[in-house]
């Protein structure tokens, strides 16, 4: 099973085009800071509202990755963009074979 964070926030539509520009520079961040990082997906639910999927090797390193925050330049851009966290949910996966 894989650990995955669903986070849903807010980002004014004319900052969009900042947002997916710092994302890069996140996720490098991401890959070198954090333990049991394995992806991200970036999902834009209307203009102004976006859904971060993030999957996690384990609970513990999502847990860790929580506490370090905005720990590094890329990983503080990109969330000082964001005008409002909305949600942040923790499940698991379950991969079927064959599906």
């Amino acid at each position: 099973m894989t650990t995955v964070e669903m986070t849903r926030f807010r980002v004014p539509a004319e900052r969009a085009d900042a947002l997916l520009a710092a994302r890069p520079a996140m996720v490098r961040d991401f890959r070198a800071d954090r333990a049991g990082f394995l992806e991200a997906r970036l999902i834009r639910v209307s203009a102004d509202e976006w859904l971060d999927i993030v999957f996690w090797a384990s609970s513990e390193d999502f847990a860790e990755s929580r506490r370090r925050g905005a720990n590094r330049p890329g990983i503080q851009t990109f969330f000082s963009l964001i005008d409002e966290v909305v949600s942040v949910e923790e499940g698991t996966t379950t991969e079927l074979a064959g599906v």
